[in-house]
């Protein structure tokens, strides 16, 4: 499960970039991770600072339950605050489902993950 959590988030933290989402399934944490960073647009009114969520998938590339805040970090007031934590969320959303290869999909089931959305997007 860490290691899951570490190459996600790593993923994420390097900007990994991909042509968009494909249709040909999600092999590695890396994968998912630039699946996720892709779908990630931070309104252009949005304060700066980042969110971190927790979540889990499903074997089907949905999620269990919504994704939770459990960290973040917004310069502003609390509208804006609660604004960069929606969009983080909505970006989550419009990802789903993910399609998983199989391999990956039987190690995946239910683990909890952690991503780091930041407003401005790191490139």
């Amino acid at each position: 499960m860490k290691t899951a959590l570490a190459i996600l988030v790593a993923a994420v933290a390097f900007g990994q970039s991909a042509d968009g989402l494909s249709a040909a399934p999600l092999n590695t944490m890396n994968e998912v991770g630039t699946a996720l960073q892709n779908c990630w647009s931070p309104p252009s009114d949005a304060a700066k600072g980042a969110v971190t969520l927790q979540f889990s998938f499903k074997r089907d590339g949905s999620l269990i339950g919504p994704p939770k805040a459990t960290s973040i970090r917004v310069e502003g007031d609390a509208d804006k605050r609660q604004q960069l934590v929606q969009a983080a969320i909505d970006a989550i959303q419009k990802c789903l489902p993910l399609t998983f290869a199989p391999k990956l999909a039987d190690g995946m089931a239910g683990t909890v993950f952690t991503l780091q959305l930041a407003s401005p997007k790191q490139q």
